[in-house]
């Protein structure tokens, strides 16, 4: 029999469902425009400013609003072939012919999210794209704490001795210098050894401070021979540190960025904000390049760029930076502190990178000076071993969780204190 109150109220359960299911899409396709600033700041800063003008390419502030977002993802995946067919990207490729632009492959979740940032207001991209810290503060020094208790010391011993005297001066008996309470506190053979056990502790503590500085070199700072300022490219310009050290990820060492590298960007800044012209010239001068012209010179006698180490292991340590930044999953901040506020390389302190968010976040707090043996260990005894994104180790990953189970898995606990592993 046909019953209109069923249909209806099946068809209400009908949409009740699709509505659902429509919800739980859309919520599963939502752009995420922190994790789209992210990807701008690893793949878009070196070419490309928001509201800060022109670098290599255009200026990307508005660029949404300009063009449809369809276009934009044609342009990030293949540009070159854009340039064949679409009029407006021959008209860009006229206008930056040394924007030499490769295709950056995304996935769709990573694409849509870099167009949600790059339709987000101008405020401050740096911000927004690296993670925030602070800088060391400046305490009392150990010396100067020495000083004051040394100094309230002699002010006790002189107000004991001002009323030692004043009783003495009450039973008719003859008051004492302050040197000759001294005198007379020291004469006693039980005094004497007393205070010999404590010299001796002074001297041994003296000792030790001054055998465990050796080889410390934190806050060390050598005069390159081009002042390149950190803050203005990696803080002001949100240039990811691994555009120019782009060995870090694959190699042992973090590498020195060539000349050519530079060039990327200098081709066409030929002024600074703080230095000018003079030490941008220094490259050209190390390459070649004609600022004026804008052009190489021919047969140029090229000299490369001297710069001067920072961070030196002895010879008898090993240190990998790829297993440490693609397996480890570190950032950089957490052994280099925040570069992007200083100028030239310096050798972080252990209080500063105590502040950094990153090493918060994973539970690691150093109690050793910076590139010490026992800074690298303080590490491995805190930090828990990735294991989300390392598909090479997922076996080994596998068995260590059967063996630990739900238990905390430190670098220390698979091998990360063996002698053999840093030490040849």
């Amino acid at each position: 029999m046909y019953c209109p109150k069923k249909i209806t109220k099946g068809l209400l359960f009908l949409i009740l469902i699709l509505t659902s299911l429509t919800t739980i899409n859309a919520q599963d396709v939502i752009a995420d425009a922190d994790e789209g600033a992210k990807i701008f700041k690893s793949k878009c800063t070196s070419c490309h400013f928001r509201g800060k003008g022109i670098l290599t390419g255009p200026d990307l502030e508005g660029v949404t609003k300009r063009l449809d977002n369809e276009w934009l993802k044609s342009w990030i995946t293949n540009p070159n072939a854009m340039k064949l067919t679409d009029e407006y990207a021959k008209e860009i490729d006229e206008k930056f012919p040394n924007d030499n632009m490769n295709p950056v492959l995304l996935s769709d979740g990573d694409m849509d999210n870099l167009i949600a940032f790059l339709a987000t207001d101008v405020v401050d991209d740096v911000k927004v794209a690296t993670q925030s810290g602070t800088k060391a503060e400046d305490g009392m020094s150990g010396t100067n704490i020495m000083i004051i208790l040394i100094s309230i010391l002699f002010f006790i011993i002189y107000i004991l001795t001002s009323v030692k005297n004043r009783l003495k001066e009450s039973l008719d008996e003859s008051s004492e210098t302050l040197a000759e309470s001294v005198l007379s506190f020291v004469n006693v053979n039980r005094n004497k050894m007393i205070l010999g056990f404590i010299m001796f502790i002074v001297v041994l503590k003296v000792i030790f401070n001054l055998l465990m500085g050796i080889g410390n070199t934190e806050t060390y700072q050598p005069v390159q021979p081009i002042a390149f300022d950190h803050s203005i490219h990696a803080g002001d310009n949100g240039i990811d540190c691994n555009y120019c050290h782009s060995s870090a990820r694959n190699s042992k060492t973090s590498g020195v960025p060539s000349v050519n590298v530079c060039m990327n960007c200098h081709t066409k800044i030929k002024e600074g904000p703080t230095t000018g012209t003079t030490e941008i010239q220094k490259i050209y001068d190390a390459i070649g390049f004609d600022a004026a012209t804008g052009t190489y010179i021919e047969g140029y006698e090229q000299k490369p760029i001297e710069w001067i180490k920072v961070h030196n292991l002895p010879d008898l340590a090993y240190f990998n930076h790829s297993q440490h930044v693609s397996v480890g999953g570190l950032e950089c901040q957490q052994c280099h502190g925040n570069m992007q506020e200083k100028t030239v390389g310096q050798v972080a302190t252990m209080e500063e990178l105590n502040k950094i968010s990153f090493n918060k976040e994973d539970g690691v707090e150093f109690g050793h000076p910076t590139l010490t043996m026992g800074w690298c260990i303080d590490c491995h005894r805190q930090k828990e071993v990735n294991m989300g994104v390392n598909d090479y180790y997922t076996e080994m990953h596998d068995k260590m969780k059967n063996e630990f189970g739900d238990q905390k898995i430190t670098v220390d606990m698979i091998g990360g204190l063996e002698c053999g592993k840093c030490h040849y």
